[in-house]
């Protein structure tokens, strides 16, 4: 998955368990979900502007005040980020 990342390419989609059960390559593999986190891989931070709407940053505001997993606006708009696409 790093290389991946270094290369700049996407990291793929999980494909649902059901389209690998009946693989013969597969038969006597053992199945698990697990969660990886790629905030490591993802790089050091970089501080950047960003132009916003007033309400949006409001609602991010009042979003990071109820929910202190986020910490900060940083901190919303990376998870935000990542979820949008797909980085875990």
């Amino acid at each position: 998955m790093s290389l991946l990342l270094e290369d700049g390419e996407d990291i793929p989609t999980a494909s649902p368990i059901t389209a690998h059960k009946d693989n013969p390559d597969y038969a006597d593999g053992v199945w698990a979900v697990v969660n990886v986190d790629i905030t490591p891989l993802l790089g050091k931070s970089e501080k950047i502007n960003v132009t916003l709407p007033h309400l949006l940053i409001t609602k991010i505001d009042k979003m990071v005040a109820a929910n202190p997993k986020y910490k900060s606006r940083s901190g919303f708009l990376a998870e935000a980020s990542k979820k949008v696409l797909q980085l875990g």
